[in-house]
């Protein structure tokens, strides 16, 4: 038999996933949105804007200006595939995968963009990095971004 607090916390956690799947979708709260600091200085980030057809500047300002949304978590623990790019910025990946990501590096591959939440191997173009501690086994939720969370970066 469930309590009556444990009732109501219930009944306010759907209430606040229901507020928060609203405003992602119609865009007009972006206090919904977590903001992510990202200090645009990745190895890959010439490669990008070469692929793109434009110049570094226009990299950072396409990547500032897109409201990504998490569409699932994978890879490492905490690890989010962000969607919001136009198709026609799909990237590849690397031909030959990295045997270490810093942790906190701000990525792309395919459609996605993504941040490493902790060090590992991986072949996406590292375009910055972030201090945002994605992902914290002693924190609740531990995955600091979950699926269906808005995300804009922001030049740090």
């Amino acid at each position: 038999m469930e309590t009556d607090a444990g009732a109501d916390n219930d009944a306010r956690a759907r209430g606040a996933a229901e507020l928060r799947d609203a405003t992602a979708e119609d865009g007009s709260d972006d206090a919904a949105d977590v903001f992510v600091p990202v200090t645009f200085d990745g190895p890959d980030l010439a490669a990008v804007a070469e692929h793109w057809g434009v110049d570094v500047p226009a990299v950072r300002h396409k990547l500032t200006s897109t409201r990504f949304r998490v569409a699932f978590c994978g890879f490492a623990p905490g690890f989010p595939y962000l969607t919001g790019l136009p198709a026609e910025l799909a990237l590849p990946r690397l031909a030959t995968p990295r045997p270490r990501v810093p942790a906190g590096s701000v990525a792309l591959a395919g459609p996605y963009a993504g941040i490493y939440p902790g060090a590992s191997p991986g072949g996406w173009l590292l375009v910055g990095r972030t201090d945002l501690v994605l992902f914290d086994v002693a924190a609740d939720p531990p995955a600091r971004l979950g699926p269906g969370t808005t995300v804009r970066m922001v030049a740090a």
